[in-house]
Parts: C-alpha cells; sequence; structure tokens
C-alpha cells in the first residue's frame, strides 16, 4: 500500500554539505509486496502485486515490471507514487538509505484498493500484504484485508509496522516482524529468545495470528506457534545490500508453503532466500542459484523450550 521507486548508487565518501558525485543509479520497482512479488517470480512461483500507483514514479515502476513479465495490478491515484535512495560509500562499506513518507491516499483511493484486491485473491492460496501504510489510510486496513482473506477462504501473511502492526486484531496465518517491530507493539524491550517467545505467544493467544516469524537479524530467525517455537540459524554470508531481505524470507516461505512444504522447510527457504538477497546491488532480486546453494547449507531448526507462565489467581 506504499510502494516506492527505488534508487541506488555509490560515492566514495558521504560528507555533511558538500557535493557527493556518484555514480550511475539504478532503479528499481520496490516496496514490501513488490519486492515479494518479485522474488516469488523469481523462485518459480506466480504472484500478482496489487498496489497504488501515481505520477511518473508510480508510470515507471509498472514499466518496470512489465519488462520483467511480472503480472500487475494497478490501482491509479492522483499523487506521485514515492521514491527512496539508497546510497552506498565505497569508503567504508557502509549502506545509507532515505525514505520518504508517501503520497497522501483517499477513502476512495483505499476503496478501489480493496476492491482489486478482491479480484486479484479471487482463487489464490495466500495473500501477502507487506509494508507501511501511506498517509491517509485507515489505520485497520489491514484488519479489513484480513476480514476480506477470510471471506475468500485465503491464508493472509501479514509482513507490516507501526499503525499497520497495532491495529490489527484477527484473521491473520502468519505474522512477520522484526524484533524492533514486536517490542514497539509490546512496549518493552525483548533481549533474548525467552523473552521475544513469550511476546510472540501473548500475540498468538489474543487471537492475532496462528504463528509469529520473528526475524533476528544474524541471529536468524524464531518462529512460534501455540505448542511450539523453533530457532532458525542465518546462513552465513558477506553480503553486499540489505535491502529487501525481510521480503525475500516472506516471499520464500510462501514459495515453500505453495508447493506444499512443511512449514520448517519452507523457513529454511526463507532464511536462505534472505541471505541472497544480501548478495545482490540494491534491490535487485536474488538469484535461484544462489538460494538453491544456501538451502542445502541452513540449519535444521532447533526447539525453544519456554515455560508458560502461570496466570496469578
Amino acid at each position: 500500500m506504499n510502494p516506492a521507486l527505488d534508487i541506488t548508487t555509490e560515492t566514495e565518501t558521504v560528507r555533511c554539505t558538500e557535493k557527493m558525485r556518484c555514480g550511475t543509479a539504478r532503479y528499481d520497482p520496490g516496496g514490501g509486496g513488490i519486492n515479494v512479488a518479485r522474488v516469488i517470480q523469481a523462485l518459480g512461483g506466480t504472484a500478482t502485486a496489487v498496489f497504488p500507483a501515481g505520477g511518473t514514479a508510480g508510470t515507471h515502476i509498472l514499466e518496470l515490471l512489465r519488462r520483467r513479465d511480472s503480472p500487475t495490478w494497478p490501482v491509479w491515484i492522483d499523487r506521485p507514487t514515492r521514491e527512496s535512495f539508497t546510497v552506498n560509500e565505497l569508503s567504508t562499506g557502509k549502506q545509507y538509505r532515505f525514505v520518504l513518507p508517501g503520497p497522501a491516499m483517499t477513502a476512495d483511493d483505499q476503496e478501489r484498493c480493496l476492491n482489486a484486491l478482491r479480484g486479484a485473491a479471487e482463487g489464490a492460496r495466500y495473500v501477502v500484504a507487506s509494508g507501511s501504510l501511506a498517509p491517509g489510510l485507515s489505520p485497520d486496513l489491514y484488519q479489513q484485508v484480513a476480514e476480506l482473506c477470510a471471506t475468500l477462504g485465503v491464508s493472509l501473511i501479514l509482513d507490516t509496522s507501526g499503525r499497520g502492526l497495532r491495529n490489527i486484531r484477527s484473521n491473520v496465518f502468519l505474522l512477520k516482524a522484526s524484533v524492533r517491530e514486536i517490542e514497539d507493539l509490546m512496549g518493552r524491550e525483548l533481549p533474548d529468545d525467552q523473552t521475544r517467545v513469550t511476546a510472540a505467544r501473548e500475540i498468538i493467544d489474543r487471537g492475532i495470528t496462528r504463528m509469529v516469524l520473528m526475524s533476528c537479524g544474524a541471529a536468524g530467525a524464531l518462529l512460534v506457534r501455540a505448542d511450539r517455537a523453533q530457532r532458525f540459524a542465518a546462513v552465513p554470508v558477506t553480503g553486499r545490500s540489505g535491502v529487501g531481505a525481510g521480503d525475500a524470507m516472506v516471499a520464500a516461505v510462501v514459495t515453500g508453503l505453495s508447493r506444499d512444504w512443511s512449514m520448517e522447510e519452507s523457513m529454511r527457504l526463507g532464511i536462505a532466500a534472505g541471505a541472497a538477497m544480501t548478495l545482490t546491488p540494491g534491490t535487485e532480486v536474488c538469484r535461484i542459484e544462489d538460494v538453491e546453494r544456501l538451502f542445502d547449507t541452513a540449519p535444521h531448526p532447533e526447539a525453544i523450550e519456554v515455560q508458560r507462565r502461570t496466570p496469578a489467581s
């Protein structure tokens, strides 16, 4: 619901107030849902990207997707789609990411997006709702998406943060979030596996979701269900860019599930795809040969034992 035209370039050193000469810019269609759809396609799956588009940036995103033969369902809006800007500093290897808020959307824009989703999701197995909410959208938009998916009998995988995450109440099959995003939601720090699993189970107990996938950066990820919790170690790689790694993980997980793989094997594919995404420049999608190679070395999950607290009488 808030796509972006991703622009990536490089310069020797980033300095305050100085004019910095940059290399040739790379343009990619971006935003959580679009990234997920692109990686699913790269892995041999089929996904349709449903997104609002406006102005020159929105037209450019659609052109880039069509060049890649990516199925799309754009919803045209009056205000221009945002751009995001990433600069790689060659002297240090650091990456600087500048993200704009996005266009203000109207109630009519929102309704047309929901109607587009209703049409695109008819007969689908999964819907992935991913990314931030553009200004002007209802804070409970993703809850409306969840209810729409429940009506259609489609499983919803949700990857969002902020107000989109705070206003979800039910009907999510798999909730994916980072440790920081779960900390923001719960209003407390989660320094270790024990506290993270406990927080995830609180979310499950509220009836929000059946499973929580919590990304932990270099420490890998946790998969928490009501009856068990598992730790998936990261695959060590020397990456070039962290942009889109979480989206690649989600895309690979849903790809595995759509192939009727177990949740554990789908998660291992997700860990491999997330690592493979760091090997590509900017927001270029991961290469299937990298994903397959890293999947072969991805560790199997380790069970986490967490004692449930007994409510005080």
